[in-house]
């Protein structure tokens, strides 16, 4: 694998063969006592057996060994596909996915995206960690096993970078968060509000991209989701989260959900010198969820500009009429 820079957006693309190895689900291997990588994480910590396990990606996108190698081709740019990309098995039952697992459960899961996290910021070669799931074959999912996946980057992925740009700029202008804002924003409208929990609100974002994307974000400023604040309770984003993909089975059994957090601030060089000095105080974390619908009823971009066929208004106002419970 490599990694090639579009020289207009600036953004990296994965290039290189595909593998066979990921999409053999029989036996599966995600299950216990299958054959299989290492373990990197079990929680909890020191018993067994495990609730949920971390494992190194059975066909990786990135090679955590090696050097970048950059190199120029004319005016082009590459460099090794160098990084982390694991597993997150949610649960040792096959036939569980995320939103049928309990409270407690869901916030384990929490607990191991935060601890990945901490893990590979430690390699100062790591600029971004992204936590990610695709659930459902038709957003991608290699098997049905429930799971969730991390990469750590040499590399800042292009919508974060448009997003710490977006919230320096907010800031420098209204010395203000401008996703507390729209935390307040939004709930004092209420109308595209679907669940709350703690300090945890879900709402369908003014613009939508898609029909029925859902943001959860803290009420408390916090710009690592890996470094919770004095008094915020991961457990409350749990029942949450839980709540909203209970939800979200109604109307489709796919989806695609990304946590958003801070980059790594080890390396304070290169591309991201500029964001530093604020980067506390103007960036928040957030997870961001968007189902996957049946042909027909799918939104589309063209000439990347976004088409939604439903006004998040309603959208929100059907998910909270929706039950929660499973």
């Amino acid at each position: 694998m490599e990694l090639r820079q579009d020289p207009i957006t600036r953004s990296w693309v994965v290039i290189g063969p595909g593998s066979d190895a990921a999409p053999s689900p029989d036996p599966c291997p995600l299950c216990p006592g299958t054959p299989g990588a290492q373990t990197l994480l079990a929680l909890p910590v020191g018993t067994e057996p495990w609730r949920v396990r971390v494992c190194p990606h059975l066909a990786p996108l990135y090679q955590i060994e090696g050097d970048l190698g950059r190199a120029a081709e004319g005016i082009y740019d590459r460099m090794r596909a160098v990084g982390a990309h694991e597993i997150i098995i949610e649960t040792p039952d096959h036939n569980r996915p995320l939103s049928r697992l309990t409270d407690d459960e869901i916030e384990l899961v929490l607990s191991a995206y935060s601890l990945r996290i901490v893990d590979l910021k430690r390699d100062a070669r790591f600029k971004y960690v992204t936590v990610f799931k695709n659930q459902g074959e038709p957003a991608g999912a290699d098997w049905s096993h429930a799971y969730s996946q991390v990469t750590a980057t040499t590399f800042v992925p292009r919508r974060i970078l448009y997003e710490l740009r977006a919230c320096r700029t907010y800031y420098q202008q209204k010395e203000r968060c401008v996703f507390c804002d729209i935390v307040r924003q939004e709930e004092k409208q209420g109308k595209r509000v679907i669940d709350t929990q703690g300090d945890y609100v879900a709402f369908c974002p003014y613009a939508s991209r898609v029909p029925f994307e859902t943001w959860i974000m803290s009420r408390k400023h916090n710009h690592e989701f890996e470094a919770p604040r004095t008094g915020s309770k991961r457990r409350n984003l749990a029942t949450l989260l839980g709540r909203l993909l209970r939800r979200f089975e109604k109307i489709s059994e796919s989806y695609h959900m990304v946590l958003h957090t801070c980059p790594n601030t080890r390396e304070r060089r290169g591309e991201l010198q500029e964001y530093w000095k604020t980067i506390a105080d103007d960036y928040h974390w957030h997870m961001e969820v968007m189902p996957i619908l049946p042909a027909g009823r799918r939104s589309y971009a063209l000439k990347e500009v976004y088409f939604n066929q439903m006004f998040p208004e309603q959208a929100a106002e059907r998910l909270r009429a929706l039950d929660p419970n499973p």
